[in-house]
């Protein structure tokens, strides 16, 4: 089942975000080899598709899993959990509709 995950990023949390960024994205290209990725993507603070010094609000993952638990697990052990970027997450279960 597809989950989507969202993740609200702690103040200041930019520079964390830069430093950890290769090791978190290297998780996520994991579940993309697997075929196992709908959509991921940070959401910036400003209205642009550059990133600026402003920073992040959060990212959002879309994602298959076998359950919610592990979903969950497998979000706790990310690096933006782990070291700080993400101040809250969460985890909900996603029907896909369109495309």
């Amino acid at each position: 089942m597809l989950y989507v995950i969202l993740g609200k990023d702690a103040p200041g949390a930019l520079e964390i975000r830069k430093r950890v960024r290769a090791r978190h994205l290297e998780r996520i290209g994991q579940l993309a080899g697997a075929g196992r990725v709908a959509i991921a993507g940070p959401c910036p603070v400003e209205d642009s598709a550059e990133p600026s010094p402003a920073g992040f609000t959060g990212s959002v993952i879309i994602a298959e899993f076998d359950s919610i638990g592990a979903a969950r697990e497998w979000v706790a052990g990310d690096p933006y959990v782990t070291d700080g970027v993400f101040e809250s997450w969460e985890v909900r279960p996603f029907i896909r509709v369109l495309p």
